[in-house]
């Protein structure tokens, strides 16, 4: 399996818009973060968690040609923004299949209306084959690629973390529910939100993140979903080992 991380940001994503923190003006790759997705290829089969606000962008860069499906974890807007630009993958290969729990579903379809209720000639729309997923419930996107939704809280919110294989990808979320926990025990690699140094109302923060990686005990871990209050550099030191802040263009394999 192999995980690439489109990006790794915040809402704002970083440098912020009129933010000239240290973080905000480093020079450093590696704090230059994109609204948060990854890409997971394995089995043949090329899969996405989210359509962010800056998908166009981190597909031109990642040079992404074929696309089986799309994952959707809930519909901020960071998250969800960029599904119109599946467009030009839809002229190249049809529909795609688009995942996501029934409280999303409820949100797709009232900010994506003009693709369930077209109203006007010309013009593309996204084609999209819906499913919908249940926490706790495994699909499979291929023999080898078995898929497992898996609930978690983002301060009120139901946001779904997916499991796939012995990855885990679950960001946006101050809580993980105990049926959660037991379903994400025993991984290669997680991918855990950690928003920031300090805590958060709606995130995870270090402190807390890192209280679900000794509980979880993963083989290793990358942070994801990050400020302009972390600095790569700088805040490395602050990480366990077998604990790393991940960065745009980070690719991860089970090799």
């Amino acid at each position: 399996m192999r995980l690439t991380f489109l990006g790794t940001g915040t809402s704002t994503g970083v440098p912020s818009i009129a933010c000239d923190c240290e973080t905000c003006i480093s020079d450093d790759s590696r704090d230059k973060r994109l609204r948060v997705s990854v890409l997971i290829e394995h089995a043949g089969q090329t899969v996405i968690v989210d359509t962010s606000t800056d998908f166009r962008q981190q597909a031109l860069r990642q040079g992404l040609k074929h696309l089986d499906a799309v994952l959707v974890t809930h519909c901020h807007a960071d998250h969800i923004f960029g599904l119109d630009d599946i467009r030009p993958l839809n002229f190249r290969h049809g529909a795609l299949g688009l995942y996501a729990n029934e409280r999303a579903w409820v949100d797709i379809r009232r900010i994506f209306k003009y693709v369930f209720e077209p109203s006007h000639f010309g013009g593309g729309l996204p084609q999209i084959v819906p499913h919908t997923v249940v926490s706790g419930a495994p699909f499979c996107l291929a023999p080898d690629l078995q898929v497992t939704p898996w609930e978690v809280i983002h301060g009120r919110l139901p946001v779904i973390a997916y499991r796939f294989n012995d990855f885990a990808y679950a960001t946006d979320l101050s809580e993980i529910p105990p049926d959660t926990l037991t379903g994400l025990r025993g991984l290669k690699v997680l991918v855990l939100d950690c928003l920031r140094i300090r805590p958060h109302p709606t995130h995870l923060w270090l402190e807390r993140a890192l209280e679900y990686v000794e509980e979880l005990k993963p083989e290793r871990t990358y942070l994801t979903h990050i400020t302009h209050d972390v600095k790569h550099s700088r805040d490395s030191a602050l990480l366990p080992a077998g604990v790393e802040w991940a960065y745009d263009g980070l690719v991860v394999s089970d090799e």
